[in-house]
Order: C-alpha cells, then structure tokens, then sequence
C-alpha cells in the first residue's frame, strides 16, 4: 500500500502504576527525522523508541510525544536533610549568641530555609514502565501507518487522474501533427504558386521542403517516452513501498519531454497542449512530495 508521509497515531497502555500515552504526526521530509520529546527521566528509552519508530517509516518528519503518568502513588519523592537542618539551627543559635539577640526559632521557619527538603523524582523501575512504552507506541504506530496509508490511496488515485489526463493529450498532440504538415504544405503550395504564377510547381522541391519542415517538428521520440514514463508510474503506483523518490524522479522525465514538445513547436494548439502537459505533470510533482 502507498504510505503517504503525513499521518497520525495515538496509542495508551497503564497498570496499577503508570499511564502511558504515545502520539505520532509526521509531514513530509526528504529523509527520516524521528524527533522524540518524552520527561527527562524516561529519557534512557530514547533509543529504543527510534529503532520502533523505523519499523513504521523510511521517510519524513515523525514527532513521537511520550506522557507518562503516575497513578496511585506520587513518583515525586520528598527527603528531608538532617544535617542540613542541624547546620542551620545551629548557626543561628550562634549567630543570636554573638550578637546578644534572644534565640527564638521553630520547625516551620527551619523547614523553609534552601536545602532542608528537597524535592526529587522517584526511582524509574524500568521493567514495569518499558513493556507499557512498547504496547503504547506500538498501538500509536499501527495507527500511524494506517492513516498513511489511507491518505496514500487518495494521492494514488489522483495521480493515476493526471496521468489519464496527460495520456489523453499526448493521443492529441499526435492527431494534431499530420494536420499541421498538410496545413504547412498547403500554405507552400499557394505561396509558391502566388510566386511562379503560371509555371510548374517542382514536387520534389516542395517535397523535399516538407521533410525537412516534419523533421524539425517531429516530436514522435517524446510522445513514445512520454507513454512510457506514463506506464512506468502506474506500474510503480501499484509497488508496496518506498516509491516517493522513484516517482519523482519520473517525472523529472515526464517534465523533460513536455519541455522538448513546447520547445520544438510552431503551432498554437501544440503549444497549448504542452502548457496543460506542463501544469499536470507540476501538479503530480507536489502530490509525490508526500509520498513516502
């Protein structure tokens, strides 16, 4: 299935303990860039979340946010520091005695002071919260890669749209070039009786004028690589995976020869065809963008 590079999940798992919830966006990027924003104390589970994230994508711009709650009881552990206290009270104490000020204090005014409690998190047990990590990222990223997949089709569809559309115009850029030569001899024929008058036309001459007037427009070369390109990206539009790059680089080749076609015509029509030629295959350019 055609993975488009934009896509969503979300996946939660939880015991007695955590809540974990995992969320994946990604947009299109030439390459993979996985970006993981997760609380600083799970931060040991990084690597491990990449090397997950690459088994749902080969290219784009993933963001992967990691909540984890504590349930039950608080994973913020509060510690009370002895010392530190009794340092304090202390030079108080000594601080009233040398200046003859009455001593005076209480628990509360010491328990305030820098460093009496401090605040710290709580051991990470890292085999409860590992497998609830791995269930919610894996739950965000079948989601994530069915939501690809779903935008994917659509893109398949409406390029495989544009290319019956561009197909369409190469059949009448061909319908139109004999037209054209009869057009032109026809014109070299009454010029050149305006200018012989009453005198005989040389056929070879006029003959050998329309070879070499067909040889410069002829554009038969473009329109059989033009159907191939064509073929060759339906063909690829039906591949499982990793199809951007190769998609557009057929169209580089489908740009290529639409640029050849308007270069070498001297026909309106033609010129207009190779216009509508141009403005789809650009159309089929952004759609690619965001194919992975």
């Amino acid at each position: 299935m055609i993975q488009s590079m934009t896509g969503f999940g979300r996946g939660e798992s939880a015991d007695e303990h955590y809540r974990v919830t995992v969320e994946m966006k990604s947009v299109n990027h030439r390459y993979l860039d996985i970006s993981v924003r997760m609380p600083h104390k799970y931060g040991f589970f990084e690597g491990e979340i990449r090397s997950m994230v690459k088994k749902f994508a080969s290219r784009g711009k993933v963001d992967v946010f990691v909540t984890v709650d504590a349930l039950g009881e608080s994973d913020i552990t509060l510690t009370y520091n002895k010392s530190i206290a009794s340092a304090y009270l202390e030079g108080i104490r000594q601080m009233a005695l040398d200046n003859s000020m009455r001593f005076k204090t209480d628990a509360y005014r010491i328990a305030r002071l820098p460093e009496v409690f401090t605040l710290s998190d709580a051991p990470v047990d890292v085999e409860v919260i590992t497998p609830l990590i791995e269930k919610a990222l894996s739950q965000a990223g079948d989601q994530f890669v069915e939501s690809r997949g779903v935008e994917g089709k659509s893109l398949a569809e409406d390029i495989r749209g544009k290319l019956d559309e561009i197909k369409s115009i190469t059949d009448k850029i061909e319908e139109r070039y004999p037209e054209i030569l009869n057009e032109y001899s026809d014109r070299i024929r009454k010029k050149a009786e305006e200018l012989l008058a009453d005198k005989q036309i040389d056929e070879r001459v006029l003959a050998s004028e329309m070879v070499i007037y067909a040889d410069k427009l002829c554009v038969d070369e473009e329109m059989v690589r033009l159907k191939t390109h064509i073929d060759h990206m339906r063909s690829t539009l039906d591949d499982s995976e990793n199809i951007g790059r190769k998609l557009d680089f057929l169209t580089q080749e489908l740009n290529r020869e639409a640029n050849t076609v308007l270069s070498k015509s001297t026909d309106v029509t033609i010129a207009n065809f190779g216009i509508e030629l141009k403005t789809l295959i650009e159309k089929i350019r952004e759609q690619i963008q965001n194919i992975e």
